[in-house]
């Protein structure tokens, strides 16, 4: 009892049984390894589908180059690009694809991507039969799991497309300049049209004071011409004597002196007016120069005076003269824009008061315009400079009179800010010098200061 029978082969049966088993356990573990082996290829297919899919749908050239440069794999944009049949292109090295100047690059940058893992950028010319193609070319390592270099990755963007992206940036960006440039002009035009009728006054007082001496000028001289040819015809010195008192040559004489002065006056009235506008108008085009900050103001201030017919004068203090680096044109509207709000704002006021200030601080000039006039409601104050933003009646302001100024106050390299206090108080802060002055920056033309 209890012993193994022994088979005719020498086995026990106990051992039998460990053979049996054995075989079982080894089974189950092939049929498990084949199961991995299973899963493992189907994630391999899937991962070598993905791949494909991404070599397949990208714009953008690709190819994957093992250790030698020799392709293993490529998109389908760079068979496009290189116009070769499926699987024409495994197998070759990358550098062939390309002009003899651009494979000097790549198989430079390959070499470099040994030792450095450092991705390269440069430009290269791809070959195919309808000719040379330029694109932007990216290298970069490929790693194995223990950072070993196994090869590079090839990427291009055609360099057409990134040109043609740069000139729609540039055209872009330069209509959004001109745009903006329209957008002052007709900010201008609008505060010119609000002066059209104050300057009509301004040029008809001196314009009617020159016509009417011309005038008297002119029955002078037939006066005149009447006496000489008497003198001339041989009067006696009684006719004469007689002739002068009945002309009144002695009075005529005194009024013709006020005549010409009242005529020289008036043209150079209008000769201040005309230079004036010609100052106001002058530098549309937004050119840098050195110009006089005070001179500019002045003349714009005086214009607003004169087309806003409401008897409030700018008063001014602060240096007479102070030079800074900008537009003219553009800051002269600033300050109409600002002046022409105080004085809206103080319409109706038993007092009105407005002050123009212009000071420096630091590298900086300042110019505050400071009225007594209600102020700016705190609600408001946060939006007061948004484009189209008003609180005047429908039809009487555009809303982009503070947009406009703060938009060029900051491209000058300053600001427009809305000080605290009584009334209304804005501050341009400009700076004096240009960023970094360049020689080719001209000085602006030296002009008369204002009368």
């Amino acid at each position: 009892m209890g012993q193994s029978h022994t088979t005719s082969g020498g086995f026990t049966e106990d051992s039998w049984g460990d053979v049996l088993s054995a075989v079982d356990r080894t089974y189950a573990e092939l049929v498990e390894y084949q199961e991995r082996l299973e899963r493992q290829n189907e994630a391999l297919h899937e991962a070598r589908r993905f791949i494909g899919s991404v070599l397949g749908s990208v714009s953008d050239i690709m190819a994957v180059v093992g250790r030698d440069g020799v392709i293993e794999e490529v998109s389908a944009s760079l068979m496009r690009a290189a116009e070769a049949e499926p699987g024409a292109l495994a197998g070759r090295r990358v550098a062939e694809l390309f002009t003899a100047e651009g494979a000097a690059r790549i198989e430079g940058a390959l070499a470099e991507l040994r030792l450095s893992r450092e991705t390269a950028s440069f430009e290269a010319d791809l070959v195919s039969p309808s000719g040379a193609q330029p694109f932007d070319i990216a290298l970069s390592a490929r790693l194995s799991d223990r950072g070993r270099y196994v090869g590079a990755v090839l990427t291009g963007r055609p360099l057409g497309e990134l040109r043609r992206a740069y000139a729609e940036l540039e055209r872009s960006h330069r209509q959004l300049k001109e745009a903006q440039g329209q957008l002052v002009r007709n900010e201008k035009l609008a505060t010119l049209g609000r002066l059209l009728a104050g300057v009509a006054h301004e040029l008809n007082n001196p314009i009617s004071f020159v016509y009417a001496s011309t005038h008297a000028l002119q029955k002078y001289v037939t006066r005149f011409e009447t006496y000489f040819e008497r003198v001339q015809a041989g009067a006696t010195r009684e006719e004469l004597v007689a002739l002068r008192e009945d002309l009144k040559l002695e009075r005529d004489l005194r009024n013709l002196r006020e005549a010409i002065h009242g005529a020289r006056e008036g043209a150079e009235r209008v000769r201040d007016i005309v230079a004036d506008l010609r100052r106001l108008s002058a530098d549309g085009s937004g050119e840098r120069v050195r110009f006089d900050l005070v001179e500019t103001a002045k003349v714009a201030a005086r214009w607003v005076e004169r087309g806003s017919k409401s008897g409030i004068a700018v008063r001014y203090e602060g240096p007479e003269h102070l030079e800074i680096w900008g537009a003219p044109g553009h800051v002269q509207q600033i300050v109409m824009n600002l002046v022409q709000n105080a004085m809206d704002a103080l319409k109706g006021h038993s007092s009105p008061e407005l002050v123009m200030r212009v000071a420096t601080e630091g590298v900086r000039a300042l110019l505050t315009l400071s009225d007594n006039g209600p102020g700016v409601p705190q609600e408001v104050r946060a939006a007061i400079f948004d484009p189209f933003f008003t609180t005047k009646p429908v039809g009487q302001g555009t809303g982009l009179g503070l947009a406009i100024s703060a938009k060029i106050a900051q491209e000058h390299g300053g600001r427009l800010v809305l000080e605290d206090g009584p009334g209304s108080s804005f501050r341009l802060e400009l700076p004096l010098d240009a960023p970094a002055e360049r020689p080719a920056e001209r000085p602006a033309e030296k002009r008369e200061p204002p009368q």
